[in-house]
């Protein structure tokens, strides 16, 4: 069986892990400190959690709504055919930040931000418009109490 990729994490990778989460900006000084290595051997663990994959890129976390993303929903989206084959066309419409094969009575579930429930009904037309796709079913969040990225 091939090892997973956390399978060799000890307590100071998932400590680097959850520093990095909180700011991924930190200098890898304020790193080695938090965790008692020194600079090189905080650069030094970081680079191997990076070439191991277990960190796939850094990134920088935007507020949706400072940019006017003000509206969130979650579609499933039914269809008459596999769509495991269909993640270009999902990743075509810019609208939509996850699409995800399921298993359930839909065959994909995407999640979704606009401005406006306008230009979500625009992405359920876009939607449509992919090979095998025959049904919508939109949920609009009202509130998200919280998001996380997964614990290290």
């Amino acid at each position: 069986m091939a090892p997973t990729r956390t399978e060799h994490l000890d307590d100071t990778d998932r400590a680097l892990l959850l520093l990095l989460q909180q700011d991924a900006g930190q200098p890898y000084a304020a790193l080695g400190k938090a965790v008692g290595l020194s600079t090189a051997a905080a650069h030094e663990r970081v680079r191997k959690l990076r070439e191991r994959g277990v960190i796939r890129r850094t990134t920088v976390e935007v507020d949706p709504k400072a940019l006017g993303l003000g509206v969130l929903s979650f579609v499933m989206v039914d269809s008459s055919a596999w769509m495991g084959d269909s993640a270009k066309a999902f990743a075509a419409i810019p609208e939509i930040e996850e699409a995800h094969v399921i298993a359930g009575s839909a065959s994909v579930l995407v999640k979704v931000r606009t401005a406006t429930t306008e230009q979500l009904q625009d992405v359920l037309r876009r939607l449509y418009a992919i090979q095998g796709v025959n049904g919508t079913q939109a949920t609009v969040v009202l509130e998200t109490f919280f998001e996380r990225p997964p614990a290290p």
